[in-house]
């Protein structure tokens, strides 16, 4: 068997340098529209890591459903795990992976929630059988067994039939407002590019290149 410390890959595909970088934003989209092309499966996943008041971390992957300049929103539970720690403490990082462009993105942000319109807007486009769930599971929480989540989410379908399924109140999108922006690019020799934008007092981005 390859052991564990053997598994290793050298990085050839591209190279970032600080004049191409424009601004974070810019430089976002560029990659994330260039991930698209490369038709990466599941593109928009991303671990979004929060911690608690008395500093536990945690991470999980999520799904990113919207970007913009106010920031990067994804949608889950409230009474969650992860909304219990955003409530105690509303700060996260995002990690995006594309290991097929050999690519990494870190941010890090202020988190607040998205207003009631925007979490209608996303909640009512979902197939009904998600927004159901939305209603059945009590998100983070021990239940008995499958079998009382499955009849837990038949007598919301029987609740709810013939009608359009309204969003629980518990259930809503976040928004994570960056204060800072780290991009990789895997290079050869494990001599990697790292550009790390940063936001100053004043609103500028500061850019500086960080060692590999």
């Amino acid at each position: 068997m390859t052991s564990i410390a053997d598994i290793r890959k050298d990085y050839k595909l591209q190279s970032l340098n600080e004049e191409d970088a424009g601004s974070p934003m810019e430089l976002f989209d560029k990659w994330w529209k260039e991930a698209l092309a490369a038709q990466i499966e599941e593109v928009n996943a991303m671990t979004l890591a929060t911690a608690s008041a008395d500093a536990v971390p945690s991470a999980r992957i999520v799904l990113l459903k919207g970007y913009d300049q106010k920031g990067f929103v994804f949608f889950t539970n409230y009474n969650s795990f992860k909304g219990q720690q955003l409530e105690e403490n509303p700060r996260a990082t995002l990690v995006f992976f594309w290991k097929e462009l050999e690519r990494q993105v870190r941010i890090t942000g202020l988190v607040s929630k998205t207003s009631d319109e925007e979490s209608d807007q996303y909640y009512n486009s979902r197939p009904e059988g998600s927004r159901l769930g939305a209603w059945a599971s009590p998100q983070s929480q021990v239940i008995e067994n499958r079998r009382w989540l499955e009849d837990n989410e038949l007598q919301f379908r029987n609740k709810f039939a013939g009608q359009p399924v309204p969003r629980p109140p518990h259930w809503g999108g976040y928004r994570v407002k960056p204060v800072s922006f780290e991009f990789w690019q895997g290079r050869s020799s494990r001599l990697h590019d790292r550009l790390q934008f940063s936001l100053l007092s004043d609103g500028v981005w500061q850019l500086e290149r960080l060692a590999p």
